[in-house]
């Protein structure tokens, strides 16, 4: 097991991933957000310019923006940006909490990606905040579906954990490990022990989520310290906070010897009252702060070699 002290990193190269969208904002939160296929295109080429390995992706109806889980809304963008760039490709199995299973699962089916998300328990998961502030909505749909945050559960029973981790498992996608809290890294470890997934793990620490652990350095350190004597050396941290914690969170991931996330599915500000202008802004940002602790930034195929990924040419994204 080891011990870990500032600067001491755990991998040669700090694995980026940028999140372009995500299920939670909606579009009156920011007219950066991107919900069309020319604007998910536009800004996940300029993510990967900008020094992000790994695209994490999720799909909008393109007329109003709304959360959309059909493969045909992934096929407007998803090709696109398999052909232009050499990112990894993270489709997710989260998708929203508005959303069934089958829906959540439905594009990581179709595509069969290099990597998927996987969130690790059932959970609270609340973003109603934005539509208690008096504001002027694009679109009809928004204030009620972040009101109705409130009143559902995230779902990720053990038995849907379990299909998900086989079913896709099976054609060999491996896992972003979404932890939200302590607990989540057990859930991991029980299925581990079952044979069901094998390293090496890719595990998110996500902070800051109502509903999940607070975004607080201390809480990041027992996730650290719990996740190295869970599996030792046979994982890969990365983390990432919600909203204005998201780079001291990255930040300090980079100092505990982890990877990092960024996007304006997590956090719509570049910095105090200042809306990012796009996804590589945020990019730009950690890989800056990255370069300055003498770190290195993982290209794609770099990130592909530390997850053995199964590489580009046997997913199912059409070329």
């Amino acid at each position: 097991m080891r011990t870990k002290f500032l600067y001491v990193n755990r991998a040669s190269q700090i694995i980026v991933t940028c999140a372009l969208t995500g299920g939670v904002h909606t579009p009156s939160l920011s007219p950066a957000l991107p919900f069309t296929p020319e604007e998910m295109i536009r800004q996940g080429q300029d993510a990967v310019a900008a020094g992000a390995a790994v695209l994490h992706l999720h799909a909008r109806d393109p007329e109003n923006g709304r959360p959309d889980p059909r493969p045909e809304a992934y096929d407007l963008f998803v090709p696109e940006l398999f052909a232009t760039t050499d990112a990894i490709i993270n489709i997710t199995t989260g998708g929203s909490t508005a959303m069934t299973l089958e829906q959540r699962l439905a594009a990581a089916r179709h595509y069969e990606p290099e990597l998927a998300s996987l969130n690790l328990g059932s959970m609270n998961f609340v973003y109603s905040g934005p539509a208690k502030k008096e504001r002027e909505w694009r679109f009809d749909w928004e204030r009620d579906y972040l009101l109705n945050s409130e009143d559902v559960i995230f779902s990720n029973t053990y038995r849907q954990i379990e299909s998900t981790m086989r079913e896709l498992g099976a054609v060999g996608t491996r896992f972003e490990f979404e932890a939200y809290d302590v607990g989540h890294l057990y859930t991991l470890r029980y299925f581990a022990d079952q044979g069901i997934v094998e390293p090496p793990f890719l595990i998110q620490a996500v902070l800051g989520v109502v509903g999940g652990i607070g975004p607080w350095v201390a809480h990041l350190q027992h996730m650290v310290a719990t996740a190295d004597r869970l599996f030792g050396d046979d994982y890969y941290l990365s983390a990432f906070a919600a909203g204005r914690h998201q780079i001291p969170v990255g930040t300090q991931s980079l100092l505990l010897g982890g990877n990092v996330r960024v996007g304006l599915e997590d956090n719509l500000y570049l910095g105090p009252g200042r809306l990012a202008p796009d996804n590589a802004s945020q990019v730009a940002k950690i890989v800056r702060i990255t370069r300055e602790l003498d770190l290195a930034i993982a290209t794609p195929d770099e990130a592909r070699a530390m997850l053995k990924l199964k590489g580009r040419e046997n997913t199912r994204i059409p070329r």
